[in-house]
């Protein structure tokens, strides 16, 4: 069925649930498995798309925060362009 746009109860619900479970994965190491059902909580209370757009966004802060962290090593090229 078509999803209708969540209520501002809903979007603060599942905000709520997301924020939860990336705190759990932070403080378990990036375990999954032991903030499942912090997961589950989030993946009910936000709409798939959100679910999907959320985790990509996740990963790439996490991609950034560690570029930050560690600095952005270019691989090594051979010979000059």
């Amino acid at each position: 069925g078509k999803m209708s746009a969540p209520s501002m109860q809903e979007r603060k619900a599942c905000w709520g649930a997301r924020d939860d479970f990336w705190r759990c994965l932070e403080a378990q190491g990036e375990d999954a498995a032991r903030c499942q059902e912090l997961r589950l909580a989030f993946e009910a209370r936000c709409p798939q798309q959100w679910v999907k757009y959320f985790d990509k966004r996740r990963d790439f802060l996490k991609y950034k925060k560690k570029l930050e962290s560690e600095g952005f090593h270019p691989p090594e090229t051979t010979g000059k362009a």
